[in-house]
């Protein structure tokens, strides 16, 4: 009888402290993590950016890199950000896009500097409201580079998650 009861004690145990183990797994990235030190500097050191005529304004070469963190290649992280759809099936659902740390970004003017943009595929895909709304992705990390019409990104993501931001 002892036996069967520490056994189910300790399995009990086991089966609830999954949730709590599957949570701690994902690290919480602030975006500017994804910087290196030295384009981080630059980027707190730009001049203010004046853009004249109907073309996009642009940021200077240097920060432009790309340049990326090693620590975070092949890691599980969660981030939050904003959705810019690149491949949207049929059904509206969003299966591939860039996450970007602000609104706008890769419509606006100037877009991020690549280390600041992550390609994100996500298999089950997605259904999104309103754009302008942040959301959580989970998954794993990779140092990447992926261009397109709309962006340059240096990470790239395959997500586990994808759900509304909520703090």
């Amino acid at each position: 009888m002892f036996r069967v009861s520490r056994a189910l004690f300790i399995l009990c145990c086991l089966i609830f402290s999954l949730p709590l183990a599957a949570e701690e797994e994902w690290y919480e990235v602030d975006w500017l993590e994804l910087m290196p030190a030295e384009d981080l500097a630059l980027l707190e050191n730009l001049p203010e950016i004046e853009h004249q005529g109907s073309g996009p304004a642009t940021l200077p070469d240097e920060i432009l890199t790309g340049r990326t963190v090693p620590e975070f290649d092949d890691r599980k992280v969660r981030i939050p950000g904003f959705v810019v759809p690149l491949k949207v099936g049929d059904d509206q659902r969003i299966y591939e896009f860039f996450l970007v740390p602000y609104f706008g970004a890769c419509i606006h003017v100037p877009p991020p500097p690549p280390n600041q943009i992550i390609h994100v595929t996500y298999k089950p895909g997605f259904q999104v409201d309103v754009l302008y709304n942040p959301f959580w992705v989970n998954g794993t990390l990779r140092i990447e580079e992926t261009e397109n019409e709309v962006g340059a990104s240096s990470y790239s993501l395959d997500a586990q998650a994808v759900e509304p931001y909520e703090q």
